[in-house]
């Protein structure tokens, strides 16, 4: 099979483009984004459509090293270790013909920490952002921030003018299902403006001919078509009959025909990102089991005994193809904290887990119900059948639930699930990402994605800390230190590190990104 590894450099996709020509990219995956405005949702999918068209202060390339994007450098503040200071690129202008200034960049950092934001746990450390001048800005933080520019990657900036204006300065409200004007429509500083918007049904957006960086980028895809398709014998055959140019979430069932057929190539590369189930632990008693009064979940044995009871090589061989790593926690190999030891501790012994759940008082097990997405990751209703399968085995017998993303996220961030899939994937490369959004407790700024119900006030402390901390080593420790609760508690169920597999046509030339999140303005049309 001719699957091609990531191994391009950030000074082969820096490359001074040819004269720009009008090439159409058809683009398909099995979602559609949730949402346009820029702060509503931190949902991968989601960011990958407002990357083309909304910029942050700086991006990943596909190697993960930082690339400089509506700031062109950025540093402590050399007598403040608590100030960032970043020094704005000139000249930039909005998609209306704006002009970009601090401050943009203000009134964005102070919309991206409002309630309804999605995005506030990445930025909780920032006490204050002040423009200097209007191309100068400083991030005033809660003790010194050593990784901040790190949770920047995602925080798009959005015109303040065109905000008010628009009458959308305040956050989409989007599980409350509100649609506000920056839902579907866009005005960023981005290579590509949005032409037309049919959420879940196609996407049109078309080159920025003033786009600050048309002569640094190769720029060569004219228009983009983006099409969720979420069936998945639908999405080949679009790739197969041509219909399409650029796949992603390719079925790992049609890898081979895919690359073997003429004119089409796969690429493949590891991916950030985890998949898992969570467990709502924290509920006296649970509306989704059969178990009056009492909440299976809460007993550590139980949960420890689901994890058992999961074959992890089972789903890699028969759901997956081969195409996923076998996980021990929920943090990608690429993550500051990752450990092999501890992403081997998950093993599958049947009897072991009979034997815990008898210790707990549930020999003849319970029902519950598990919460499922059918379009977000990859053979994602696949691997629940199969995990419903395998907890039968201790007598869990399990109710599946799946349904789109759209309408399964909303049931964790609203708690209203009590045991459900999810992915995580971590932009920042560093394990306070993951403990800020699932370990933290549930507060109004931190927490949002921990659907367990776990709340420590003293492991709580400990993630905050993180942020200022800047002896790396003691740091790290704290890392080990709240890793180790995480193990021990079974707080979540690992499933496996995803492998991505994106299929493309051979005149289209990309490289894989392991945040799964391709940028347009670096591909290439042969």
């Amino acid at each position: 099979m001719k699957l091609t590894t990531a191994l391009t450099m950030t000074a082969m996709l820096l490359t001074t483009a040819a004269p720009l020509s009008a090439e159409t990219l058809r683009w398909a995956r099995s979602g559609d984004a949730l949402t346009l405005d820029p702060h509503a949702q931190n949902e991968g999918p989601t960011h990958t459509i407002r990357h083309q068209m909304y910029e942050p202060l700086i991006i990943r390339d596909v190697t993960g090293a930082f690339v400089p994007t509506l700031a062109t450098d950025w540093a402590p503040k050399a007598d403040d270790p608590n100030v960032w200071v970043f020094n704005l690129r000139e000249g930039v202008k909005f998609h209306d013909g704006a002009d970009f200034t601090a401050e943009d960049v203000v009134f964005s950092f102070n919309r991206a920490k409002q309630p309804n934001s999605d995005m506030k746990e990445l930025i909780g450390s920032i006490t204050e952002v002040r423009a200097v001048d209007d191309f100068t800005v400083e991030i005033v933080t809660d003790g010194p921030n050593p990784i901040l520019p790190s949770n920047l990657t995602n925080l798009f900036m959005m015109d303040k003018g065109w905000t008010e204006a628009n009458n959308t300065v305040d956050v989409q409200d989007f599980e409350g299902g509100e649609i506000t004007h920056a839902t579907l429509n866009v005005n960023g500083t981005g290579p590509y403006t949005l032409t037309s918007r049919e959420p879940d049904v196609k996407t049109v957006m078309t080159r920025n001919e003033n786009y600050w960086g048309i002569n640094d980028f190769p720029m060569e895809v004219s228009e983009i078509v983006y099409t969720p398709i979420q069936n998945a014998a639908t999405r080949v055959a679009a790739m197969l009959s041509g219909e399409i140019d650029f796949l992603q979430d390719m079925p790992v069932q049609d890898l081979e025909r895919v690359n073997a057929a003429d004119g089409l190539v796969v690429k493949q590369a590891p991916q950030n990102r985890v998949i898992f189930f969570g467990m709502n632990q924290g509920a006296d008693d649970i509306e989704a089991d059969n178990i009056d009064g009492k909440n299976p979940l809460a007993d550590v044995r139980v949960r420890k005994a689901m994890s058992m009871a999961i074959n992890r090589d089972a789903i890699k061989q028969v759901v997956m193809r081969g195409q996923s790593q076998p996980a021990g926690m929920i943090a990608p190999p690429f993550v500051n904290g990752w450990t092999a030891e501890m992403d081997a501790e998950s093993s599958t012994d049947i009897e072991g887990a009979k034997a815990l759940m008898e210790e707990a008082g549930y020999a003849d097990g319970f029902s519950i119900r598990l919460d499922c997405p059918n379009d977000r990751y990859v053979n994602d209703e696949g691997i629940c059948q199969a995990a419903v399968g395998m907890l039968g085995q201790i007598g869990v017998t399990v109710n599946l639930d799946a349904k789109p993303k759209a309408q399964h996220f909303p049931l964790i961030t609203d708690g209203s699930t009590d045991f459900y899939m999810l992915g995580w994937g971590v932009p920042t490369y560093d394990s306070e990402y993951v403990f800020n959004f699932l370990v933290h407790g549930r507060e109004e700024e931190i927490g949002t994605w921990n659907g367990t119900g776990f709340n420590d006030a003293d492991l709580n402390a400990k993630i905050k800390s993180l942020a200022s901390n800047t002896d790396l080593e003691a740091r790290n420790a704290d890392i080990a230190s709240i890793w180790r609760t995480v193990q021990d508690e079974a707080l979540y169920i690992p499933i496996h590190h995803q492998v991505l597999n994106w299929g493309m046509a051979e005149n289209v030339g990309i490289e894989v990104d392991a945040e799964d999140q391709p940028k347009v303005k670096f591909f290439t049309m042969k």
